[in-house]
């Protein structure tokens, strides 16, 4: 277990939303605000809110209005000439209605849903206001959180470019890589850090990053700190950064989680919504498709032979990695993430799954925010997700930034009750069709087609050890890793054979 996951389990006992930190910096509440919201009790909540549902505060001072190029702002020519650079001509919505007010120093509340440029939305203002500064070893100037490495990563690598224009040094800041190296990174001096809660805490309880001059403050899809636990940390870590600074906060949702940091901590937000909180993207199609128990994972695999990209969710990293087996025997080129794998791990296949190396990444929910790849058309619930939230960030990775996609959920009739429910939640209409592996409809609908039999050489997950055929999962009639019947010797026999043939199939024999 990495040193952030240790300090992510202090703050267990507090998941309820409650704060550890003494208040010191927070802003003063404004008049009859009351008492910070948990999840669990009454306190504070407003009855006219939906249930579950994020009453915004009032705004006292009006917002100014809308841009419709970025020429139109005051940014710093750098980072005018990068964009154009990057070829980004206009204003996102949710960039358009926020950067006049969040570069006039304004805290923003913002909520757009995934892939509706939230990034560009923040770190464009963070840096122009950053711009020409310089940091002292050990004391960034502004602070991006947020709750997973992916994220982190992902919004490094959006703000780098812009960063770089105005001379900015960026750092991330996540669990799962060196620590010591993180710590030398603030040690010489970086402007600007994108950081987990977790790992943030270490250093600072360490002594190796102070956040005293942080004037600028991020918090990128607050909710999922919230669910995740990341609370205690997350306000312990914002009464340490500069009184009176500038906060943000982002996310695809909102809800009565993050009601304690918006009242605590933003000071007379601009509040702006692109969609609701569970609207439906209208580029994306969403089926549900009842399977029987028997026949769920025969239906996943051909969708994983489809042609094109998939991204497939299941509910534990040790279903990702024996699915991810099966696949990989089937003759799909498939590969696993979850928290279980090194930072590196992750990187590596990412990158490989961005670059067509692989074609269906098969992952737990650490995938479900914070992932970007281009011409991503469909995702899979092959595990149907625990609440509507982790559908819709699931689906948000398809249909992003005006494009098209399809969400499929594979559902058994134990889970149609709770399945119905959901959709209801996310107020989804879906498609239900039943469907058995091997059918046109299915074909239709998802792609689906069947696998070419053919292992993928070097096919086993990193770190795990190899499967030798048969049954993926317990109780598909076979013990994992043999064909019925098949003892030790005779199934390691037959693997071998089978790579042989592959190899000679492969060069052409």
């Amino acid at each position: 277990m990495n040193r952030s996951a240790r300090t992510n389990d202090r703050y267990k006992d507090n998941r309820q939303g409650g704060s550890t930190g003494s208040g010191r910096g927070g802003r003063p509440r404004p008049q009859g605000q009351g008492r910070p919201v948990t999840r669990s009790g009454a306190n504070g909540r407003r009855p006219s809110a939906v249930q579950g549902e994020f009453a915004p505060p009032a705004t006292h001072t009006p917002a100014l209005p809308a841009v419709t190029a970025f020429e139109e702002l005051d940014l710093p020519a750098p980072l005018l000439e990068t964009l154009t650079g990057l070829d980004v001509r206009e204003p996102f919505p949710i960039q358009a209605a926020t950067l006049p007010n969040s570069l006039a120093g304004r805290d923003v509340l913002g909520r757009g849903r995934t892939g509706s440029g939230k990034t560009l939305a923040f770190g464009l203002a963070l840096l122009a206001r950053t711009a020409g500064r310089r940091a002292e070893p050990k004391k960034p100037l502004a602070l991006v959180l947020v709750p997973t490495r992916e994220l982190a990563q992902q919004v490094t690598d959006a703000l780098t470019p812009y960063a770089r224009s105005l001379k900015l040094r960026p750092a991330t800041v996540v669990g799962g890589m060196s620590i010591g190296r993180q710590a030398g990174a603030l040690r010489t001096g970086a402007e600007v850090v994108v950081a987990t809660p977790g790992r943030l805490m270490d250093l600072v309880e360490r002594g190796d990053c102070r956040l005293d001059r942080v004037g600028i403050t991020v918090l990128d899809e607050a909710d999922q700190m919230a669910d995740m636990g990341f609370m205690p940390q997350v306000t312990a870590l914002l009464d340490l950064v500069e009184p009176g600074g500038q906060r943000m906060l982002f996310s695809a949702t909102l809800d009565r989680n993050i009601d304690l940091l918006v009242r605590r901590y933003l000071h007379d937000p601009v509040v702006h919504s692109v969609d609701p909180s569970a609207g439906a993207v209208t580029t994306m199609e969403h089926h549900v498709l009842y399977v029987h128990g028997a026949d769920k994972y025969a239906t996943a695999t051909e969708i994983a032979a489809r042609d094109g990209r998939v991204l497939m969710f299941l509910d534990t990293k040790h279903s990702v990695d024996q699915f991810t087996r099966h696949l990989l025997g089937s003759g799909v080129r498939a590969a696993a993430l979850h928290g279980g794998k090194s930072q590196p791990q992750r990187n590596r296949t990412l990158a490989q799954f961005r670059s067509g190396a692989v074609t269906v990444l098969v992952a737990t929910n650490v995938a479900a925010r914070g992932i970007h790849v281009d011409d991503l058309d469909l995702v899979v619930n092959v595990d149907p997700p625990g609440d509507h939230k982790d559908y819709l960030h699931r689906g948000g990775r398809t249909a992003r930034a005006g494009e098209s996609g399809s969400v499929v959920t594979l559902v058994m009739p134990n889970q149609r009750r709770d399945m119905t429910r959901l959709m209801s939640d996310a107020r989804i209409r879906p498609q239900v069709t039943q469907v058995r592996s091997g059918e046109a409809e299915l074909s239709r609908i998802t792609g689906a087609q069947a696998p070419s039999g053919v292992p993928v050489a070097g096919s086993a997950p990193a770190a795990e050890r190899p499967q030798r055929g048969g049954a993926p999962f317990r109780g598909l009639g076979t013990r994992p890793g043999r064909t019925g019947g098949e003892s030790r010797r005779t199934a390691e026999a037959r693997r071998t054979a089978e790579a042989r043939k592959a190899a000679r199939i492969r060069r052409g024999a």
